[in-house]
């Protein structure tokens, strides 16, 4: 494509046209993947009130007539990397820090812990402008108490820009994107217009399954999960998905099937109107559940689970 070439799919001078990647980072549960699905206007990272939800870094595209923008979000930088699968998501987290153009750092209003710090020091590798994202700042009455803990606890000399959002109900989100966007090159598309992530179908549609579990299972269960597609069919008006969950222990299969198998279908029937809803037609969803012991504590399930980190 020449210079002188619109960006595919976009009217605007390519001249001034904008492109780049910002990486989303945070400790645990901040609101990285509430900020993405917002960003984008599409459900593309699962949400739930469990920190560590988020364990693969996903790509969403947002293409404006301006410019378009690589959200990368990423699972949250955490302390307690003690098994195989909590070091995969640091590592995840940390390599996004590298060949991006811009990086959001996400913070909860009026909380500063050991893991923001923890956070703040992995991003001194960063050769790039950092923005600082005050999340959840609707939850803060006192707007005095905001800027004093901004003052007294966030030293926000350390970045480029600071922004106070809601990524809940999008306050502020409109004025952190045209913030991003000042902060990419001048560049073309690297995406086609209508593309929204980088992500398989595939992979999405295992995503909302595990979401749907880790919302109806307490305590610890939920980190001993994941899913694995081994059915993705289209037919003529019908989508044929069978998923594999995978748990550590034989008891934990009994309470993820559940007593008389309530918990399996009630997840089952949840994930298969939000799968319809993505996909725009209707699903037919088979689920079942088997052991694979240790596996979030072993590197080489973890790669046949779909883990790879080869590129990191």
């Amino acid at each position: 494509m020449s210079e002188s070439q619109d960006p595919p799919g976009e009217p605007g001078k390519a001249e001034t046209f904008r492109c780049g990647h910002v990486a989303l980072v945070g400790r645990p549960n901040v609101g990285k993947s509430t900020l993405l699905n917002r960003l984008v206007g599409q459900k593309l990272s699962i949400v739930t009130a469990k920190p560590q939800t988020t364990r693969q870094q996903i790509a969403g595209i947002k293409t404006r007539p301006e410019g378009q923008i690589v959200y990368l979000d990423t699972p949250g930088i955490h302390l307690a990397a003690t098994r195989a699968l909590n070091r995969y998501m640091n590592r995840i987290a940390r390599a996004a820090l590298t060949g991006v153009d811009a990086v959001l750092f996400l913070i909860e209003a009026g909380r500063w812990t050991q893991e923001d710090e923890h956070v703040m020091q992995a991003l001194g590798s960063a050769r790039v402008p950092v923005v600082l994202v005050v999340n959840k700042v609707d939850r803060v009455a006192e707007k005095e108490r905001l800027l004093a803990f901004l003052r007294d606890k966030v030293d926000t000399s350390r970045f480029a820009h600071v922004m106070l959002i809601s990524a809940r109900d999008g306050g502020g989100v409109a004025d952190l994107e045209l913030r991003v966007l000042q902060l990419l090159p001048v560049s073309q598309a690297l995406h086609d217009a209508e593309e929204f992530t980088d992500r398989s179908e595939r992979f999405l549609a295992a995503e909302l399954i595990r979401e749907q579990l880790m919302l109806r299972l307490n305590q610890e269960l939920p980190y001993a999960i994941t899913v694995q597609i081994e059915e993705f069919k289209r037919e003529p008006e019908l989508l044929r998905i069978g998923a594999v969950i995978w748990v550590e222990r034989e008891g934990q299969k009994h309470i993820v099937i559940g007593k008389g198998g309530q918990v399996l279908k009630q997840a089952g029937s949840k994930a298969r109107g939000q799968l319809e809803d993505l996909f725009g037609c209707k699903v037919f969803l088979r689920t079942w559940v088997k052991v694979r012991a240790d596996w979030s504590d072993d590197d080489t399930s973890l790669r046949q689970l779909g883990f790879d980190s080869s590129g990191v």
